[in-house]
């Protein structure tokens, strides 16, 4: 396929990037404060606990949708994947998402171990998100004219 053809498949991950990592954000602030009110003993609001919930299946969406862009886009353009660093970033990422994703559905009083590996995938994600950031930058260039 040609390149103005795929045009849009690149805005659409450019668009899934930025809200991928604005998600992060919300969910690093979210999960700050849900932190901090438990260490603190406090009150947290009744909303914030869904609210980073529904953060997170959006960013994991997101991420998924990432995924698939960069597959068919790869194979498109290239007919195969590998072509750049930018292929182990992004599995690394999503990797990461998924645990943390799996993980937060398993945490409970009685499963504390499931609250460390989700706050450390979560530390590890930030910087899955900027390795994949810098690698996705040059494949970016390949598709410029």
């Amino acid at each position: 396929m040609s390149l103005p053809s795929f045009l849009w498949l690149w805005r659409i991950a450019a668009w899934s990037m930025g809200l991928s990592l604005l998600a992060y954000l919300l969910l690093a602030i979210t999960g700050v404060w849900m932190f901090r009110a438990r260490r603190l003993q406090q009150e947290e609001p009744s909303w914030l606990h869904s609210f980073h919930y529904m953060i997170g299946s959006c960013m994991v969406s997101l991420v998924l949708l990432l995924l698939l862009i960069g597959i068919i886009g790869t194979l498109g353009h290239f007919g195969s994947l590998g072509h750049s660093p930018h292929l182990i970033a992004g599995l690394t990422a999503v990797v990461l998402v998924l645990l943390s994703a799996g993980s937060a559905l398993l945490i409970n009083a009685r499963r504390l171990w499931a609250r460390r590996i989700h706050i450390s995938a979560n530390i590890v994600l930030f910087f899955g998100f900027a390795w994949v950031s810098l690698t996705g930058w040059s494949v970016v260039q390949k598709y410029l004219p």
